[in-house]
C-alpha cells in the first residue's frame, strides 16, 4: 500500500509532463487502496469489533469485508463533511464575486508594488485564516487575487504565499485550523494559552518566507483589465455591499455556529450558503430571465472546479486507507522509539509529524498522537503539535487543505512548487520551530 501511494503521489506529482490529471490519478490511487485493505483486511485490519454490533451485522456478508467497508462508511462520512464544507465555501465565493462584492474590496487597493502587495495580501490571509479555516481562507484570498493580478507567473508566486499565510494563520487560533480545533475541544490546550505560546511562531513561519521573495520579486503587478459594464449589467452599491456582508458575514458564521450548536462546521457552511441564496432570489425576482439566469446558483456552479473537488476526494480516499490499514499507527509507534531524552525527544517527534503533515494529511496524525500521549492540558507538546503540524502542511502544495484548494483554483504545478516554494516554506518553518522552543526555554 505504501508503495502504491508513493506512486500515485509520483504521477500526481509529474501531471504535466505525463498530461494526466491529478484529480483522476487520486480518485484511482484512492479506489485502489481500498481494494488493497478489504483484500489483505485480515492482516491490516486491527479495530476491534464488539459482540453486538457482529451478531447485527448482514449475516450474507464475509466478516472481514463487512467490516471493512464499515471502515469505509466511516471514512466516507467525515470526508463528505470536508467535501460539503468546501463546495459550500466556493459557492459562497463565488455569489458574492459574481455580484461584484469583493470588487468593493480590490478597487481600495491601490498599489501595484510587488512586494507591498505580497505583503499586504499575506498578512491579511493571515489574519483572516485566524478566524476563517485555512481552507475558506485561501478560496477567499484567490478570490481576491484574480482582481488584483493579471499575470499568471505572478499569481503563482501570491498563490503560494497565501497557502503559507493561510496554515500559518491558522495554527495559532483555536478554531483557525481543523487540528488546532481537535486539540482544543479534546481539552489538550485552553484558547488563551495557544494563542499566547504559537502565535509568535506562527507569524515567523509567514515573515522569513516573505522576506526572502521580496528579494527576488521586482517592479510591479499588472492588474486584470477594468470591465465596462452597460446599465443593464451595472450593479448597485448598496447591492454590492450586501453580498459582501452577507459573504463575509456567513463565512464567519460558521466558527461561531460550531461553538453554540456543537454541529460539524459543514452545516454552517450550507447553512449561510442557503441564506445568501435565497437574499439572491429575493433581489433578482423582479429582474428579467436573462439576469436572473446570469446570476443564479445554477450559473455560479458553472465556475466551481469540479476537479478540485474530485482531487480533493481521492486524496482523502487515499489517506483514510492507510489510516484504517494501521500504517499510520506505526508510524507513530516508531517514532514514539526516538532515543533522545525530554524534551528533545518530544520536540523532534513533533518535527517530524510537521514535515510528514506535508505529505499525509495531518488529522490522522494528530488524532494519533492525541491517542498516544497522556500528557496535561497546555503541556509544550500539545502547543508545538498545533505549530507543527499547523504549518507543516505548506511544505508541498498537497499537504494541507488550503494547499489543494489554491492549486486546483490556479492550476500550480506540484513541480513547480516543490522547486519554487517548498524550501521558502521549510526555512519559515523551521524559523517557526526554533522561535517556540527558544521561547520555552525562556517561560520556563
Amino acid at each position: 500500500m505504501i508503495l502504491l501511494f508513493v506512486v500515485g503521489y509520483l504521477i500526481i506529482a509529474f501531471e504535466h509532463a505525463l498530461n494526466v490529471n491529478k484529480a483522476a490519478t487520486a480518485l484511482l490511487l484512492g479506489v485502489l487502496l481500498w481494494v488493497c485493505v478489504i483484500v489483505g483486511g485480515e492482516l491490516m485490519f486491527s479495530g476491534n469489533i464488539s459482540l453486538k454490533d457482529y451478531l447485527m451485522r448482514d449475516s450474507g456478508n464475509n466478516f472481514i469485508s463487512w467490516v471493512v467497508n464499515l471502515k469505509l462508511v466511516e471514512s466516507l462520512a467525515e470526508i463528505a463533511q470536508i467535501i460539503f464544507f468546501l463546495l459550500g465555501a466556493m459557492i459562497i465565493v463565488e455569489l458574492v464575486d459574481t455580484q461584484r462584492g469583493f470588487q468593493m474590496i480590490t478597487d481600495r487597493i491601490k498599489t501595484t508594488h510587488k512586494v507591498k502587495l505580497l505583503w499586504i495580501i499575506s498578512i491579511f490571509a493571515f489574519f483572516l485564516s485566524a478566524v476563517l479555516d485555512n481552507m475558506t481562507t485561501a478560496i477567499v484570498m484567490v478570490a481576491l487575487l484574480r482582481k488584483l493580478i493579471a499575470d499568471k507567473k505572478d499569481k503563482l508566486f501570491f498563490g503560494s504565499m497565501i497557502i503559507i499565510a493561510a496554515n500559518a494563520g491558522g495554527a495559532w487560533s483555536p478554531i483557525g485550523d481543523v487540528t488546532t480545533i481537535m486539540l482544543w475541544i479534546g481539552e489538550k490546550v485552553t484558547a488563551l494559552n495557544i494563542i499566547e505560546m504559537v502565535f509568535f511562531a506562527s507569524f515567523t513561519s509567514l515573515v522569513v518566507p516573505l522576506i526572502i521573495l521580496s528579494f527576488f520579486m521586482k517592479g510591479r503587478v499588472t492588474r486584470p483589465a477594468h470591465t465596462t459594464y452597460s446599465n443593464e449589467d451595472s450593479i448597485p452599491q448598496w447591492q454590492q455591499t450586501l453580498f459582501l456582508i452577507l459573504g463575509v458575514g456567513g463565512l464567519l458564521f460558521v466558527p461561531l455556529f460550531k461553538t453554540i450548536t456543537h454541529l460539524p462546521p459543514y452545516l454552517g457552511m450550507l447553512g449561510a450558503l442557503a441564506v445568501i441564496w435565497i437574499v439572491s432570489e429575493i433581489v433578482h425576482r423582479k429582474s428579467d430571465t436573462a439576469m436572473k439566469s446570469k446570476y443564479s446558483i445554477t450559473h455560479v456552479l458553472t465556475k466551481i472546479e469540479i476537479s478540485t473537488i474530485l482531487f480533493f476526494l481521492g486524496i482523502l480516499l487515499a489517506v483514510s486507507a492507510l489510516q484504517t490499514a494501521g500504517h499510520l499507527e506505526v508510524l507513530g509507534a516508531r517514532l514514539d522509539t526516538i532515543p533522545l531524552s525530554e524534551p528533545s525527544k518530544y520536540y523532534a517527534i513533533n518535527i517530524i509529524i510537521g514535515l510528514l503533515s506535508s505529505i499525509v494529511d495531518n488529522v490522522p496524525l494528530v488524532a494519533g498522537a492525541m491517542g498516544m500521549y497522556n500528557f496535561g492540558c497546555d503541556h509544550y507538546f500539545w502547543e508545538f503539535l498545533a505549530y507543527c503540524a499547523g504549518t507543516g502542511g505548506s511544505i508541498l502544495i498537497i499537504g494541507s487543505a488550503a494547499g489543494v484548494a489554491v492549486m486546483g483554483m490556479e492550476k500550480i504545478d506540484f513541480m513547480w512548487y516543490l522547486k519554487k516554494i517548498s524550501w521558502i516554506a521549510l526555512l519559515g518553518y523551521f524559523a517557526g520551530a526554533s522561535v517556540f522552543i527558544f521561547q520555552k526555554f525562556i517561560f520556563l
